[in-house]
């Protein structure tokens, strides 16, 4: 016996091409986000780790984290030159463009940028505060009319 025409084998066959195709749509659409994700990733690594993996480092973006060493923080003609330390490694940044009001020796910065002759080459600091924030006290004097 033969299924007659509009039998429901038809319908079966294109829910099953649909979800094919669907789950085709869903892994490109995976792997397009994953490609442009990764561009856009920015690593975090300490000074120590930093040094360890310049030998291996092929000129991509990453965060450094450290301390500022003390007496080691020298105005240049488009930024700052210093050195930061975890600890247990030393790295020198050269930072191009104004350091944030909170950069001075002593405070735990990241730098941001790459590894470029010698040194870590920055173009953003971010500068770790305290919890607690309190504002600065504003005076009023009253206006005459």
């Amino acid at each position: 016996m033969t299924a007659p025409v509009g039998s429901p084998a038809k319908p079966k066959r294109t829910r099953y091409v649909v979800a094919v195709a669907l789950c085709a749509a869903a892994i490109v659409a995976i792997v397009v986000l994953s490609v442009i994700l990764s561009n856009n990733v920015v690593y975090f690594r300490t000074v120590s780790e930093a040094v360890k993996e310049r030998p291996h480092d092929t000129g991509s973006r990453f965060r450094i984290m450290g301390q500022v060493v003390r007496g080691s923080v020298h105005e240049t003609r488009d930024g700052v030159r210093f050195r930061v330390t975890d600890g247990h490694q030393t790295a020198t940044v050269v930072h191009h463009g104004d350091p944030p009001d909170l950069f001075r020796a002593g405070a735990p910065v990241v730098c941001e940028g790459k590894w470029l002759r010698g040194s870590f080459d920055s173009d953003r600091i971010m500068i770790k505060h305290g919890s607690e924030y309190t504002p600065p006290k504003v005076t009023t004097t009253a206006g005459t009319s």
